[in-house]
């Protein structure tokens, strides 16, 4: 009787283990075959967003500096003060500003979007625009 035990105890372990083994061999199976080398997957260029106070306006190289940051203006960025459409030369020093900008690949920072004033300005500006509407 107790012969038998041992054996059947014995045979469940040996079972055990033949499974965890083969669970084990699953999970390092990979999709890439023995010899191929995983190519690096790019990097993403998104967006990134960015405010303070602004450092410096530059007319001629049409560039604002906010914080540590120096950000490239192109003729994509979208620039607005107070909700409305402004131009570079509206960026007051010291005046609150946010934004968005890309980062290119020779590492230059260019704006996709640039707001000066705060942010409750633009809100009054939309409430007013919608309360003249009607």
């Amino acid at each position: 009787m107790t012969k038998s035990i041992l054996r059947l105890s014995l045979l469940g372990l040996l079972a055990a283990g033949i499974t965890g083994t083969s669970v084990h061999l699953r999970a390092q199976d990979t999709n890439n075959a023995a010899g191929e080398k995983q190519q690096p997957k790019l990097k993403k260029l998104g967006v990134t967003p960015f405010h303070g106070n602004l450092k410096s306006v530059d007319s001629t190289a049409k560039t604002i500096s906010v914080g540590a940051l120096t950000v490239q203006i192109t003729s994509e960025t979208k620039i607005d003060k107070a909700g409305q459409p402004a131009m570079l030369q509206d960026g007051v020093v010291g005046e609150v500003v946010s934004g968005a900008y890309k980062k290119t690949e020779d590492g230059k920072l260019d704006a996709t979007t640039v707001h000066f004033g705060p942010k409750e300005a633009k809100k009054r500006a939309k409430k007013d625009d919608t309360a003249s509407d009607k």
